[in-house]
């Protein structure tokens, strides 16, 4: 798995989250990615924090590992020679430029493609490439709010919620990925590379696929979702003596085993909660009556009696109880590696297993321009045009 796309240059020309969440999962499928960021304060994310570890912010650490760094001014005409000739060599290109910049830098699809028709060209966009929004800057939440996933999450009767995490941006990396993966597949049969086009919005409507639906086929406007779901009961938080647990009896068999595990016979029994649309009808009743049951287990012991009945749960825990959770630690999913600037430095893998292994850490997040002397010379500088350069400022040795 970690060397399946060995042998592949990408040239990154992302910054923030989507478009470098992608370059990363490429990077960890063995792809050789180089990151090409502005002199000075180099990605954006760099400055994200805090939380910092090392002198990074956590966003860019975690978007950021098994790539090499070159710091070039894509202003002057003589950093744009060098990332010319990278793009000439690279297998894919990933932009995530606001609309218009790429172009006025030379470094458009249009233009690129008659250095190397064999490249796949990625565009990381916020609204797209056309339509009356096409020009706007983008954001996780802001597309969180323009696609209704914030309407649909949070509590009943309070205000709108952003998720957690940026599931917009990081959805985007893993639709792009797809997208080049199946560009670099048709090249093998034509030999001509192409333009791979997503963007921050629709990955978000993706995200509200069912939601629409629903509302196309009702009328009938979705609400906050709570910790569960509108279409199915009980399927939601409920609380522990010390905690809370979450519940997915999903089915009108695992309604039952919850009933028989916690020995609610009158809900068993009750022909209202006899199937999921009635119990969907009657939630609220049923959520009240259900917690009171509950309410008496700690944690643990509910999570022993409804495991042992085969009804689907699990306890909500903090971040802190994550990173020290034993089936998280089976899976090998946070690694460990050597890392010049933070002695114990870990991340989180590739959530993929291919014959038992895991892609694992061939390079730490680098330093602005790290790499920037060895990637001039690799792309064929002669050494006095490598001092010039960096003597111009226009290639940053980090």
């Amino acid at each position: 798995m970690a060397d399946a796309l060995a042998g592949l240059l990408v040239a990154d020309f992302s910054e923030s989250l989507a478009g470098p969440f992608c370059t990363q999962i490429l990077a960890d499928l063995g792809a050789e990615v180089v990151k090409v960021e502005r002199p000075g304060a180099g990605d954006s994310a760099r400055a994200w924090g805090p939380p910092f570890w090392g002198e990074d912010g956590a966003v860019f650490l975690a978007a950021n590992r098994n790539k090499r760094s070159i710091a070039l001014n894509l202003k002057d005409p003589a950093g744009l020679e060098v990332a010319r000739r990278l793009v000439a060599r690279a297998d894919v290109m990933v932009q995530s430029f606001r609309a218009g910049v790429i172009e006025s830098l030379g470094l458009g699809y249009e233009d690129v493609r008659r250095l190397n028709s064999r490249l796949v060209y990625c565009s990381v966009t916020a609204y797209g490439t056309v339509g009356p929004l096409k020009e706007l800057p983008g954001y996780d939440p802001l597309m969180q709010a323009h696609s209704g996933l914030m309407s649909v999450t949070g509590l009943p009767g309070h205000g709108p919620v952003r998720v957690g995490t940026s599931i917009v941006d990081m959805g985007t990396a893993l639709w792009a990925v797809v997208g080049i993966l199946a560009a670099l597949r048709e090249r093998e049969r034509t030999g001509q590379g192409s333009h791979v086009v997503t963007s921050l919005f629709e990955s978000a409507l993706m995200w509200m696929s069912y939601q629409l639906i629903g509302y196309l086929a009702t009328g009938e406007v979705p609400g906050p979702q709570g910790t569960g779901l509108a279409m199915i009961a009980p399927y939601g938080a409920f609380p522990t003596s010390d905690g809370e647990v979450m519940i997915g009896a999903a089915t009108d068999g695992l309604y039952r085993r919850m009933c028989d595990a916690l020995d609610l016979r009158d809900l068993r029994a009750d022909p209202r909660f006899a199937d999921n649309p009635g119990r969907v009808r009657n939630r609220d009743e049923l959520s009240e009556r259900l917690a009171v049951a509950t309410r008496r287990e700690s944690t643990a012991g509910l999570l022993e009696k409804l495991r042992a009945a085969g009804v689907p749960c699990a306890p909500i825990l903090r971040v802190d109880q994550v990173a020290a959770d034993p089936q998280a630690a089976a899976l090998g999913v946070i690694l460990s590696a050597p890392h010049e600037r933070i002695a114990d430095y870990r991340c989180v893998a590739l959530p993929l297993l291919r014959d038992g292994e895991r892609p694992g850490v061939r390079r730490a997040p680098p330093r602005m321009g790290e790499h920037t002397r060895e990637l001039l010379r690799e792309l064929g500088f002669a050494e006095d045009k490598v001092r010039r350069l960096e003597a111009d400022g226009v290639a940053v040795q980090g």
